[in-house]
């Protein structure tokens, strides 16, 4: 059977699949993050399965969302190992979930700040008027040059 017809994807079709590069779908290889031994074709070429693509959106997904490298080989650990350590993955992802709130907490912050700031400069730019020039603390309006928006 040659290379091209022997049952699964090549790291080729599994890369493009999941959205990674080849390189570093080795990469996740070597960390030991696949739940499972990737087979080999003939003349040793790598072999995936739709399972192995499957676990790679799960680890991607982690990755994604700030669990680092080691945490997600600790899982991948776990889940090999089977059945009787579903609490230590439960653990291990509400952790993580803990994370992915916290950060979620930050970026809607960080949004509202730049919508807040988006709106100022609509306002600016749809204007027909020219802005009012911006005085310094304690002077008159109109008595000083003309400044810039805040930053």
């Amino acid at each position: 059977m040659s290379e091209s017809t022997s049952p699964g994807m090549s790291i080729g079709q599994m890369a493009e699949r999941v959205g990674l590069s080849v390189h570093t779908l080795r990469f996740y290889e070597r960390e030991g993050i696949l739940a499972s031994p990737i087979r080999r074709g003939p003349g040793g070429r790598r072999r995936y399965t739709d399972d192995d693509a499957e676990w790679l959106t799960v680890c991607i997904n982690l990755r994604a969302t700030g669990m680092p490298i080691p945490a997600i080989r600790q899982y991948t650990d776990l889940v090999r190992r089977g059945d009787g350590n579903e609490q230590q993955r439960l653990d291990l992802l509400r952790q993580h979930r803990t994370r992915v709130l916290a950060q979620m907490d930050t970026l809607q912050q960080c949004f509202d700040l730049i919508s807040y700031k988006v709106a100022i400069y609509e306002g600016l730019a749809d204007s027909t008027d020219p802005p009012a020039p911006c005085a310094p603390a304690g002077a008159a309006p109109n008595g000083g040059a003309a400044r810039r928006p805040r930053q």
